[in-house]
């Protein structure tokens, strides 16, 4: 696949676009500036990877508090007694597994981990079945995508739970660095495209 050489290669686009480029490319610098900052975390995360993975288990822990408050706001606004018991009890089932996170890091990010593994082994066997019933321009790619996604899953779950005290980190590590080198591209389009402006 050949890529082009010119910096903004789609200013030919709407004129939404265009006009949210005007308004990014004074902003250039903050643009690098904020890519730089999360690569940095990302790179940290990766060097301290037991406190990432820490970090990580919390970071789910509130989202499943603010998941199971909001089950529960939902089931005190039912208005027959099933669905009321039904998502109070989702709400607090949340709340509870969240409160044992917090209070067990290192447990629940084992628990967190066999479930990411067994879902990535499903999600791959998935892709891999859509994958075989699809026509011959666009199978390999899904096919690729489907085994390795299976192959990342069957290798942390074949590595359980000894590197569950990594893996979590080692994700939101990549997930950060990959986040913050795109950001930085970004930036670093729009000062080139800028220039040429100018």
């Amino acid at each position: 696949m050949a890529f082009s050489n010119d910096p903004m290669p789609f200013q030919d686009g709407p004129r939404e676009l265009k006009t949210a480029i005007e308004c990014l490319r004074p902003r250039w610098g903050l643009i690098v500036a904020l890519g730089a900052l999360i690569a940095g975390m990302g790179i940290a995360a990766l060097i301290l990877v037991v406190s990432a993975t820490i970090a990580s288990v919390y970071t789910i822990a509130i989202f499943m508090i603010l998941a199971g408050g909001a089950e529960i706001a939902t089931g005190l606004s039912s208005k027959t007694w099933g669905r009321f018991l039904l998502w109070v009890f989702a709400g607090f089932a949340y709340i509870v597994v969240a409160a044992f996170a917090l209070a067990q890091p290192l447990v629940a990010a084992a628990f967190f981990t066999l479930i990411l593994g067994a879902g990535m082994l499903a999600t791959g066997g998935v892709r891999i079945y859509l994958g075989a019933h699809l026509g011959a321009q666009v199978r390999g790619p899904v096919l690729l995508a489907g085994g390795l996604t299976a192959l990342v899953g069957i290798l942390i779950v074949a590595g359980w739970p000894e590197n569950s005290f990594v893996i979590l980190g080692i994700l939101l590590g990549l997930d950060l660095l990959f986040w913050g080198v795109a950001w930085m591209g970004l930036g670093l389009r729009l000062r080139r495209y800028r220039m040429g402006a100018g």
